[in-house]
């Protein structure tokens, strides 16, 4: 089994599967939660389907906020990772 040069010798498709499980919890809990919130509510309030449609649209719109700021955090990791890197070359 390859391992990385870190200090904590994680194996090195570690991380990538920690990202794949994190960002795929955002896509689908979210939107899961409100197909179910969103019927209840339908049914209660007798507005078939406009509050599900509702609560469907918000939940995605919530889910790409996540899914953006969870990246753009992962970009700066690999960003320190590389310079990081680039300075003990050096």
């Amino acid at each position: 089994m390859k391992k990385t040069e870190n200090s904590d010798q994680t194996p090195w498709w570690q991380p990538s599967l920690i990202l794949f499980t994190k960002l795929s919890a955002w896509i689908g809990t979210p939107v899961i939660i409100a197909v179910f919130v969103g019927k209840y509510l339908d049914k209660q309030f007798n507005t078939e389907p406009w509050l599900f449609l509702s609560c469907v649209g918000v939940a995605f719109v919530f889910s790409m906020f996540a899914l953006i700021y969870i990246g753009m955090n992962e970009m700066r990791k690999i960003d320190e990772q590389e310079k990081k890197e680039d300075r003990s070359k050096k």
